[in-house]
């Protein structure tokens, strides 16, 4: 909301934030937006957003908007929404003291807000043509990679398709390891490869094979996330990603970040590297 505000001229003074009062207060213990503490707090059940946009007009949800609600419903909505929130701040607020948490919140967390808003309105500059170019060196490797996954199989699969790897990996292969999903298939969780490349008892040919699957999805993750799917978010006017952090997402206190998620790229591997820098 600050970002919005600012981006036509409208300046916040200093402001409590409801999220942040629990967040603070009772970090680690649920969900802190709006509608839970609602529940929690108030007992009480907010209007679902879903539920107002049904009035908007449009076959598909994704034309509809807020702006098309019909005004009726639309203050019905934010009326209900502002009166929450000063009810849970009544709540909340003078529990910080109550619980000696007011230094945490005053000091640590509200400051954040106007800190984190500049941060989402500067962006973060990317350069198009390495992320092309990226782009095109891992769909080079990754072609390499699937013939000689293909070679070392003895025949070609859908890398994707967790159930042909099932079945290639523990019906073909007869690796260790192997469990099978309530409709029979064999389940292929997202650390099976690094689970099998861990064993010690792999034939040579079958470790040889599982790490080199592993490079690929390595790879084919990177570009299908980031080197493919930055440039899309990038802003017209700005040239700059927008990404919105969030405070009080984390039991551990860290920033999250989404829309698209900055603070996920490796780091680790030359390839993390290449796309940070």
């Amino acid at each position: 909301d600050c970002v919005v505000l600012r981006r036509y001229g409208i300046e916040l003074g200093p402001l409590d934030d409801t999220m942040l009062l629990s967040y603070a207060l009772d970090g680690g213990r649920g969900q802190h937006g709006m509608d839970a503490l609602s529940e929690r707090h108030l007992g009480h059940t907010c209007i679902p957003f879903e539920h107002v946009l049904q009035h908007a007009p449009g076959a598909k949800k994704s034309d509809k908007t807020f702006g098309q609600v019909p005004l009726d419903k639309a203050t019905e909505y934010a009326a209900e929404d502002a009166d929450v929130t000063l009810r849970l701040w009544m709540v909340l607020k003078p529990r910080l003291a109550a619980e000696r948490m007011t230094t945490v919140y005053e000091t640590l967390e509200r400051p954040m807000v106007g800190v984190l808003g500049e941060m989402e309105r500067a962006g973060v500059k990317v350069d198009r043509a390495i992320l092309s170019r990226l782009t095109s060196t891992f769909s080079q490797r990754i072609h390499r990679l699937e013939e000689e996954i293909y070679g070392l199989a003895g025949h070609k699969f859908n890398l994707g398709s967790p159930r042909q790897l099932g079945e290639f990996l523990f019906d073909s292969l007869k690796l260790p390891g192997g469990r099978r999903t309530k409709s029979g298939q064999w389940e292929t969780r997202a650390n099976l490869l690094d689970d099998l490349a861990a064993r010690e008892d792999l034939p040579e040919q079958a470790a040889k094979l599982i790490n080199v699957m592993l490079e690929w999805r390595q790879l084919a993750k990177l570009m299908s996330t980031y080197t493919e799917s930055l440039p899309q978010h990038i802003n017209p006017e700005t040239g700059r990603i927008h990404t919105s952090y969030a405070l009080a997402s984390t039991t551990t206190g860290r920033l999250a970040s989404t829309d698209p998620n900055l603070q996920n790229i490796p780091i680790r591997t030359k390839e993390g590297r290449e796309i940070r820098t």
